[in-house]
């Protein structure tokens, strides 16, 4: 990478870093590693009883994989988009495009038990969730420290409000702490690995990558569990 590349990621890596320390974001003195360790320590989301059970329904199982594999889609394009986005690849409008298209999927696999209405509001609102996530990293990028820490408020915001809407829809089964938890893991992690990528730390982006693929999956199964436990007679 040519020096002033580097200089310019490493300068827009720690205005990121700054901003969130300020701001109360999970990053410790060591950066990205820091976050990525706090992100996954104590606070760890309840999976809840998401192992499968041998009298699992087909229907069940199969619900349970399609919101897997939705999930799973969400992560591997927020992963591609910032490394495409860090790395100026021409490619990055039509990965983003894919992620933005996958938040309908997700919306539209909750409207057979939530209602089109609802369904639509989640994608409005995880559509919201991906702008978001990509005005940080143009702000990061930018070395903007204040406009870093404009669209790192808007981020958080927008997990609140995911949360919120989730505890409505099944306050049964998905405590509002439970999903601020989930949502909260999920935002760090992802601004954890913009810092790596744009800090040139692909080790540990990489080492990330598991970690957050593996809480996306758990996302997923605490979706999909308490969809089952609220409406039992649909599998």
């Amino acid at each position: 990478m040519p020096i002033q590349h580097e200089a310019r990621y490493r300068s827009a890596a720690a205005c990121l870093i700054a901003v969130l320390a300020l701001s109360g974001g999970f990053v410790a003195a060591d950066g990205a590693n820091g976050l990525a360790s706090a992100a996954t320590s104590a606070s760890a989301v309840p999976a809840g009883d998401g192992a499968l059970t041998a009298g699992i329904t087909p229907k069940e199982l199969a619900f349970r994989d399609a919101m897997r594999a939705l999930w799973e889609i969400h992560g591997n394009l927020t992963v591609r988009a910032i490394v495409d986005y860090v790395g100026g690849l021409p490619d990055t409008k039509l990965v983003i495009a894919d992620l933005l298209a996958n938040q309908t999927s997700i919306g539209n696999a909750v409207k057979p038990y939530y209602g089109v209405k609802a369904g639509d509001e989640l994608t409005t609102l995880l559509m919201a969730h991906i702008n978001d996530a990509v005005a940080v990293l143009v702000a990061a990028k930018s070395g903007n420290a204040d406009a870093t820490a404009t669209a790192k408020a808007a981020f958080y915001a927008n997990g609140n409000q995911v949360a919120s809407f989730l505890h409505a829809a099944n306050p049964r089964y998905w405590s509002l702490q439970a999903m601020q938890t989930m949502m909260r893991i999920h935002l760090n992690q992802v601004i954890g690995l913009a810092v790596d990528q744009l800090e040139g730390h692909y080790a540990a982006a990489l080492g990330l990558y598991g970690v957050y693929i593996d809480h996306i999956l758990d996302m997923a199964d605490m979706l999909s569990t308490g969809i089952i436990a609220q409406f039992p007679g649909q599998f």
